[in-house]
């Protein structure tokens, strides 16, 4: 099944001129099977999520969050609440909570600004489920940097788009192994590595063809 499960709508994210019903019909319209809103800092209500999905005639419409951690930020998906994951929080505090609460995590365009993600992962090891390895705000240099961190490590590829208008949403995506009905089976998936980085024909592709 075909996600993208990186993506900002304007309804809890400032930055993006996304409005949410635009993203269903453009997700619908590019053929994708569901996506992952996954906004700074915020999680989607189960009401709001239970009114996208009535709205989206078969496209699974699910909410993660990005994080803001004190290294960079971080995908985490399965989370009740974000009680213990506010902004700032330590990725090694982050990666405990994620692993007590069975949820899956992935980094966001890892080496953006920066980041020493390759100090990161030598000091948690392969911690994470996933590694953001094609996105928007993914380039060839960044992308260069995750292939040789990834050729050593055994986590994931995953490409999601990092959208914040409509016409970003799903230029990359990820394509992941059996069917996907619910969030639990979304974190599964993750967790056990069934999962390869796509992109779209045709979308402008900040990364590079996958």
């Amino acid at each position: 099944m075909k996600f993208d499960h990186h993506l900002h709508t304007s309804r809890h994210s400032p930055d993006s001129v996304m409005d949410p019903w635009k993203m269903l019909d453009q997700a619908r319209k590019i053929g994708l099977d569901g996506v992952v809103i996954t906004e700074h800092d915020h999680q989607w209500e189960a009401d709001e999520l239970a009114e996208l999905n009535r709205a989206g005639k078969g496209l699974k419409v699910f909410s993660g969050v990005e994080v803001s951690a004190r290294e960079g930020h971080f995908l985490v998906y399965g989370l009740p609440d974000l009680d213990e994951v506010g902004p700032g929080i330590g990725v090694g505090e982050l990666l405990k909570v994620v692993d007590r609460l069975g949820a899956a995590i992935v980094a966001a365009h890892p080496f953006r600004w920066l980041q020493p993600f390759d100090e990161i992962v030598a000091r948690h090891g392969a911690a994470f489920h996933g590694v953001e390895y094609v996105s928007n705000n993914v380039t060839a240099e960044t992308r260069a940097q995750a292939d040789t961190l990834l050729a050593k490590s055994p986590m994931a590829r995953t490409g999601s788009s990092d959208a914040h208008d409509v016409d970003t949403l799903g230029c990359y995506y990820s394509e992941f192994d059996g069917p996907i009905e619910s969030m639990a089976d979304f974190v599964a998936a993750l967790r056990r590595g069934a999962v390869s980085p796509r992109h779209r024909v045709g979308a402008r592709l900040t990364s590079g063809p996958v």
